[in-house]
């Protein structure tokens, strides 16, 4: 029998790394896990997401962490969905809620029987249906307790917080339960003679093993690029974005529990509300518009004076090859990087970790287990690539060459298959690995300007009147219990307001929605 695993070295701090730490030891005990984060004090890091998506709340409860610190030492607030303005066209609007719509009755999903009434006449739009979206435009937010409305089961909320307080926050948590923090640069990786890492050298002569490698060296991708070789697949043809530019912003008025994502020249703007400063950026593509101009176009739509020079970041949309080879995991922008258009980079960094503990190596490094765990990578990543190729090809934006590449580009087959079914049926494929289920699909393409033809056949299961008083009775349900909520600053007033803090510039990110 092989033996099991007693040493992992994380090659790297950032989100990634203290990430992979706690959850780490978390999941083991000191005794029986050394585990050693190595990280240099002056290489900056690059931020992977002020904001979130729900599945952040599981990964918290994993660890134990009581959900008001968290959101107070980190300056969070909460989120419950994102705001895409003018995607579909100057002037447009719409919100990717996080929640269903409605509650399913009949044979179908709920707006099914929706589509079917407005194909009839029916004039309530679907966003009236979801609690997030009804109570994200009123700045109101809740949390479901004992006693609350029933239309709370129907929504789910994450957050937005300082990437670099959030990692500060697991350093902290990780540093109690054992895990070693090393200063310092790696200078080089040391190979076995059958290509497995056998330790990492430091610049200043010493020498870090290890059984298992976790490479969080972020674009560079040290270990399981520069060292193992593994190539870097280039998705730039389906999201040309190449570029970013991150400011911060004084925090300006009441905001709302919401993301926001303003289509632009040639890319789109960001901006996250946090308790102590607003994140604000510009994700664009360095073919179609310069980063001179993309700073001017940013600088002029902040709401609020910028509290620090804006940064600009370069990156390649796509993963490596393989995010696992021989004894190496890697995590974080050194396994891939999809633009923060939906808010994914640190859920991906958490579906790394989950991933790695469910099929957890002993020193054989099982070729199956490797495989087994790039195949689940590889399928949610393509998955969540679709769903951001959907925002830009959908689109009925003219005139700007950006967006008239976007519209008319080859897309990925799995893609123009959901898109042909929902057009046609108002059906959403849905397979086990999509990390966005129906209803998200749903907010995007009808908010994209894809309005099925037909709808699902079932909805007859319910006649046509009775339907109707039902979408009635859920719509005054849902628009009573978000005009019944406290505003988001009242719940964090009460529960977990931070203390101030001296604003400064934070480091490179891509903050993203």
């Amino acid at each position: 029998m092989s033996e099991p695993v007693r040493s992992i070295v994380i090659a790297g701090g950032g989100t990634a790394g203290w990430m992979a730490a706690a959850a780490l030891s978390r999941a083991t005990r000191p005794e029986q896990m050394r585990i050693t984060l190595i990280e240099s004090d002056e290489i900056g890091i690059v931020g992977v997401g002020e904001a979130t998506i729900p599945l952040i709340q599981a990964f918290n409860q994993i660890l134990g962490i009581d959900e008001f610190d968290f959101v107070r030492k980190t300056q969070g607030t909460f989120k419950l969905g994102i705001e895409f303005v003018d995607w579909l066209k100057p002037g447009s609007s719409y919100i990717h809620p996080f929640g269903r719509y409605g509650e399913d009755f009949g044979m179908t999903p709920f707006h099914q029987q929706w589509l079917r009434a407005m194909k009839a006449g029916y004039d309530a739009p679907l966003s009236d249906f979801t609690l997030a979206i009804k109570a994200a435009q009123a700045c109101k937010f809740d949390k479901p307790r004992p006693g609350s409305p029933a239309a709370f089961s129907t929504y789910n909320y994450a957050y937005q917080f300082d990437a670099s307080l959030y990692a500060r926050y697991l350093r902290g948590y990780a540093e109690q339960r054992g895990v070693e923090r090393v200063e310092g640069k790696i200078g080089d990786v040391v190979l076995r003679d059958d290509g497995f890492i056998d330790s990492l050298r430091m610049e200043d002569g010493r020498s870090i093993g290890g059984d298992l490698f976790i490479d969080c060296t972020g674009f560079r991708g040290l270990l399981i690029g520069q060292a193992l070789g593994v190539d870097y697949e280039d998705w730039s043809e389906w999201l040309p974005c190449d570029r970013a530019i991150a400011v911060p912003t004084e925090r300006t008025g009441e905001s709302l529990p919401l993301t926001r994502s303003t289509a632009r020249t040639a890319g789109w703007q960001w901006r996250i509300p946090l308790q102590h400063r607003t994140g604000n950026g510009y994700v664009y593509s360095s073919k179609y518009i310069s980063d001179d101009d993309a700073r001017e176009e940013l600088l002029a739509n902040l709401d609020a004076p910028p509290i620090a020079e804006p940064r600009p970041l370069r990156f390649t949309t796509g993963r490596r090859a393989e995010q696992w080879r021989k004894n190496c995991v890697s995590l974080g922008l050194s396994s891939g990087f999809l633009e923060p258009l939906e808010s994914t980079s640190i859920h991906l960094i958490q579906a790394g970790i989950t991933k790695l503990l469910t099929l957890f190596p002993d020193r054989d490094f099982d070729p199956l287990v490797i495989g087994e765990y790039n195949r689940k990578v590889r399928e949610e990543m393509e998955s969540v690539r679709d769903f951001l190729v959907l925002h830009y090809h959908a689109t009925e934006r003219t005139g700007w060459p950006f967006w008239d590449h976007c519209r008319t580009m080859a897309i990925p087959d799995s893609l123009a298959f959901k898109m042909e079914m929902f057009r046609k049926t108002g059906r959403v494929p849905e397979a086990s690995y999509d990390l966005f289920h129906p209803p998200s699909w749903v907010a995007v393409m009808l908010g994209q300007g894809i309005v099925p033809q037909g709808f699902d056949p079932m909805v007859e299961s319910v006649p046509e009147p009775e339907a109707e008083q039902v979408l009635a009775r859920m719509r005054a349900m849902i628009a009573q219990t978000a005009q019944a909520m406290p505003t988001q600053q009242q719940f964090i007033d009460r529960y977990c307001r931070a203390e101030p803090i001296e604003l400064r510039a934070p480091a490179a990110a891509v903050s993203g929605s």
